[in-house]
């Protein structure tokens, strides 16, 4: 009997401390979930900073002759704070161009769109007619990668902003994914700031055309205080 007490205290004193590390390991592994969340939350994605872009729209007797004076001109807009953004072609006319380029200074760009080597650099480049030039600042912006290239960009004016906005949010990002489009951009015009620009990735090119004209939509637009026709460009971006 006494060597069998002898025998089990050695034997208790291990489980004791077997116990007690696995009730140490136990703490341990609960405490690594609150940990790890605690990383995920401070690596949040950041908030988004609004940004301003140039928008120029023109057309081209030929796409590749014309990058490659757009190409050659860029140390011009480095210049005047100007950097390349998207370029886009018509959906419908491959030659009718938009360009998107971001910059800083609403001077200087607007200092640059008037520059006599910008005119000179067009016209070497086979630009007809006359070029458009806009301003915004870019106040949302989803600039996640998706493999969907068209895009509508959608412009028009508004009574008021606030209240426009109110109508657009109402409708919401799912019901304008069903009808084929998805939200990547929302711009106002830094001359007119009810002057507002849209641009949607186009996932049913023949549904979103059906659907941005129809009197539904039409009917949202006059609701939203939409003023005049809107005006629409379907376009796929190149780079």
């Amino acid at each position: 009997m006494r060597n069998i007490k002898i025998f089990l205290k050695p034997v208790l004193i291990l489980v004791f401390i077997v116990a007690f590390l696995s009730c140490k390991d136990n703490k341990t592994e609960k405490a690594e979930p609150e940990e790890a969340k605690a990383v995920d939350t401070t690596s949040a994605v950041a908030e988004f900073e609004p940004f301003k872009v140039i928008v120029i729209k023109h057309k081209v007797a030929d796409y590749d002759k014309w990058r490659k004076e757009y190409d050659a001109h860029d140390s011009i807009r480095k210049v005047y704070g100007i950097s390349h953004y998207m370029i886009g072609r018509g959906v419908d006319d491959a030659n009718m161009i938009v360009v998107i380029n971001k910059f800083s200074d609403v001077l200087k760009a607007k200092e640059f769109s008037v520059l006599p080597n910008l005119k000179d650099a067009m016209k070497k480049g086979g630009v007809t007619g006359k070029p458009e030039f806009f301003y915004y600042d870019v106040i949302r912006n989803d600039p996640t990668e998706i493999d969907q290239k068209d895009r509508l960009m959608v412009k028009h004016h508004v009574k008021d902003f606030d209240a426009w906005l109110k109508v657009y949010d109402a409708e919401g990002i799912v019901k304008r994914m069903e009808e084929g489009f998805i939200d990547r951009g929302l711009a106002r015009s830094i001359d007119d700031p009810n002057i507002v620009t849209l641009v949607f990735a186009i996932t049913d090119m023949k549904k979103a055309k059906t659907n941005i004209t129809s009197e539904a939509k039409k009917k949202l637009m006059m609701d939203a205080g939409v003023e005049g026709t809107p005006e629409m460009f379907f376009y796929k971006i190149v780079d």
